[in-house]
C-alpha cells in the first residue's frame, strides 16, 4: 500500500477536465475513474476529453458521470481514447485549446500520459495559466521523479507470460531467441522483464551493443555445459529494426537466433492489481492536489510514498536505470 499525503483543500473548482494522451497503458481507465469519482465527491463537475490533445483542439469534450466510469477498472486501454497530436507543439494551437476549455467553464486539466504528454501539459499551463496536474501513464516507466508508472507492472507480466512460452520452443530447438520488448530509449522494461524471466542476457539502449562479447558469452556458456538455448531480452530502442539487425550480426559470429518481437501486445490486456491500485490512488490524489492549490506538477511515487513533482523537472532531467539493478542482472546471467 502507498503512503498517501493528507491534503487540505484551499481552492474551489466548479469544473475540471481529464484526458489520456500518447501511448495507451493498462490502468488508464482506473486512473480516469479515480479522477472522476474523487472530483464528484468534492462537488466538482468533470469533463472527459476524447482522443487526447486532439480532442482538446477539436472541442470533443463531454461530461462524465459516476455511472459512466463504472465497470472499467478491469479494462485495458482508455475509454477516452488516445492519440498523438503534433499540432499541440504549436503555442497558438495550445492557446486555442485553452479557449475551448474556458468556453465550457472548465477551470483545470488533468493529463494522464507519458513524458511527451506531460511536457505538453507543462507548456499548456505555462502559456495559458490554466492549472494542470499530470499523472504518469506509460509502460516504459521512463518518467523522471516517479519510481513507478501506470501500466508498467502489467506490461512486465504480459512480456513474462509470452517469454515463458517462447522458452519452451527455444529449449526444444536448442536455439537462442532474441525477444524484443518495448521501452523506446529506456531499458527499464527490458531489465525488469529480463531478470524476472531468467534471461541469459539483456540488451538495453543505455549501453552500446557489443556483438562479439555476446557471441563469446554464448560460446562460453555452451562450452561449460550451461546449455545451447536461452532468451536474450532486447529493448526496442529508438531506431526500428534493432533486434533483426542484431540477429544478422550474430549470424556472422556463428549464432543464428530466432527473433520474436512482442510489440503492442505489451500495451493491452487487463491491468494488474498493482496497476489498478496505483492508478486509482494517483487519480484521486491528482484531484486533491488541485484542491490543495497545486498545479504544473505530476503526482508520482517515491519509495512507496505519493509525491508531487514539478512538471518542469520532466523536461530538464532524465530518469536513469538503477545501477544496482543492472549489476544484479549481470550477476544472474549464465
Amino acid at each position: 500500500m502507498y503512503d498517501l499525503p493528507t491534503l487540505e483543500p484551499i481552492r474551489r473548482y466548479k469544473s475540471i477536465a481529464v484526458l489520456t494522451s500518447g501511448g495507451d497503458a493498462p490502468g488508464m481507465n482506473p486512473a480516469i475513474r479515480g479522477v472522476v469519482r474523487t472530483a464528484l465527491h468534492h462537488g466538482i463537475k468533470v469533463y472527459g476529453v476524447q482522443r487526447g490533445y486532439s480532442g482538446l483542439i477539436n472541442g470533443d469534450i463531454h461530461v462524465l458521470s459516476s455511472k459512466g466510469v463504472s465497470n472499467i477498472v478491469q479494462k485495458g486501454g482508455t475509454f477516452l481514447k488516445s492519440a498523438r497530436c503534433s499540432e499541440f507543439h504549436q503555442a497558438t494551437i495550445r492557446a486555442n485549446a485553452a479557449s475551448q476549455l474556458r468556453k465550457l467553464g472548465i477551470e483545470a486539466l488533468i493529463v494522464i500520459g507519458g513524458d511527451g504528454s506531460l511536457t505538453g501539459a507543462h507548456l499548456f499551463e505555462e502559456e495559458t495559466g490554466l492549472p494542470v496536474i499530470g499523472i504518469p501513464g506509460t509502460i516504459d516507466n521512463d518518467i523522471f521523479g516517479t519510481d513507478d508508472t501506470i501500466g508498467f507492472d502489467t506490461a512486465v507480466n504480459t512480456a513474462l507470460n509470452a517469454i515463458d512460452k517462447i522458452r519452451d520452443t527455444a529449449d526444444s530447438h536448442e536455439r537462442y531467441f532474441l525477444v524484443e520488448v518495448m521501452g523506446r530509449s529506456s531499458g527499464f522494461l527490458a531489465v525488469h522483464v529480463g531478470i524476472a524471466a531468467g534471461a541469459e542476457m539483456i540488451v538495453v539502449p543505455e549501453f552500446a551493443v557489443d556483438v562479439e562479447a555476446i557471441s563469446l558469452q554464448l560460446a562460453t556458456s555452451k562450452r561449460k555445459g550451461l546449455g545451447s538455448s536461452g532468451i536474450i531480452v532486447v529493448a526496442e530502442g529508438n531506431a526500428p529494426g534493432l533486434t533483426n539487425r542484431l540477429a544478422e550480426q550474430m549470424a556472422h559470429h556463428g549464432h543464428t537466433p530466432y527473433v520474436s518481437i512482442l510489440g503492442h501486445i505489451q500495451r493491452g490486456g487487463h491491468p494488474s492489481g498493482h496497476d489498478r491500485v496505483l492508478a486509482s490512488c494517483l487519480g484521486a490524489k491528482a484531484v486533491e492536489y488541485l484542491l490543495a492549490g497545486y498545479s504544473d506538477m505530476m503526482v508520482g511515487v517515491n519509495q512507496g510514498q505519493v509525491v508531487d513533482v514539478p512538471l518542469d523537472n520532466l523536461t530538464r532531467y532524465r530518469k536513469g536505470l538503477d545501477p544496482e539493478l543492472l549489476k544484479i542482472a549481470l550477476q544472474l546471467h549464465k
